[in-house]
């Protein structure tokens, strides 16, 4: 059987957070070299290559499956320690490390899609009482990938598109977010004649998340019979994302918290009412028994259904 020595563990987690050996030498108050050195004996013990030596550094899959390990027993540790009132982990990421935190020593890393995280999922957290004793690390990603992060070892936790769990994981469904494509009076009257109507938009710009952004293309696809390739404006936040289809930068497709009030006053209007797209959202969590991931849990739970639709 392997057997791991923690503070293997803590450096390999240090590492593959700060990206660099420098960064995280200078997390757990070593040396490049013993960082190095404990990355080698860890490997050893492994009897693979866990890490790839790039900047940032890049986990193999054998490093994915021992940063999952790592980050596991963590999160076991800081249950303990919250439990027997120590706290949990602080700035080197391991009950009693030196990170000047205080109680807020438990560090939670979750993976969340860009709409979510500006719409309700920072009520979740807020809504976590204060024994908890919580600070995150959120990762921003699109709904469909934020699974990889979870499968790599990176996040605990996920709100993802992904139904199936994965291996070593729970899956619940959250709701539906339910989107519907806008546009400023502005846009309609340069862009669509003054006509609030989708025949048009085939040549009218188009804002996009991201290139891997497929929500609007998918909807103009399905109102328009054809995939046409219209002009594309990329806004990679989700609060500026609505802020540019308010200043008629292109159109797009908002949640419905986003969007319902900025239609009712008139800054939005709808191209296409009655239809709309609804991405059913779900919460992946590691199979573990623990207090703080099941409090996590129940808190994303409750947060999501005030604002989600049913699934």
């Amino acid at each position: 059987m392997i057997t791991f020595a923690s503070e293997h563990l803590v450096t390999l987690r240090a590492l593959v957070d700060e990206g660099t050996f420098e960064a995280a030498a200078q997390r757990l108050h070593m040396t490049q070299s013993a960082v190095s050195q404990r990355i080698k004996q860890l490997e050893r013990t492994a009897g693979q290559v866990l890490v790839q030596r790039t900047t940032p550094v890049v986990t193999t899959a054998a490093g994915d499956v021992v940063l999952r390990y790592a980050r596991q027993v963590q999160l076991l540790a800081d249950d303990a320690a919250v439990e027997l009132g120590v706290g949990g982990t602080a700035g080197t990421g391991w009950p009693g490390g030196a990170g000047g935190l205080g109680g807020l020593g438990t560090s939670i890393a979750v993976a969340v899609n860009a709409d979510s995280l500006a719409t309700w999922f920072l009520e979740a957290l807020a809504a976590l009482p204060p024994e908890v004793g919580a600070v995150f690390d959120l990762h921003r990603e699109d709904q469909e990938n934020t699974t990889s992060l979870l499968r790599s070892g990176t996040v605990l936790a996920a709100v993802t598109s992904t139904r199936e769990p994965l291996q070593g994981c729970s899956s619940e469904p959250l709701g539906l977010m339910r989107y519907r494509a806008v546009a400023s009076p502005g846009f309609v009257d340069r862009w669509l004649g003054g006509v609030p109507t989708m025949g048009r938009v085939d040549a009218a710009p188009m804002l996009d998340f991201d290139r891997s952004d497929q929500l609007q293309r998918g909807f103009l696809r399905a109102s328009l019979g054809y995939d046409p390739r219209p002009p594309r404006t990329f806004v990679p936040s989700s609060a500026d994302f609505a802020r540019a289809a308010r200043l008629g930068l292109g159109w797009g497709l908002l949640p419905e918290a986003q969007c319902l009030d900025l239609l009712a006053d008139g800054s939005l209007v709808e191209l296409a009412p009655g239809e709309h797209v609804d991405l059913a959202l779900y919460w992946q969590r590691w199979a573990l028994s623990s207090r703080l991931l099941d409090t996590l849990t129940e808190s994303v739970r409750r947060s999501a259904a005030e604002v989600l639709l049913p699934a």
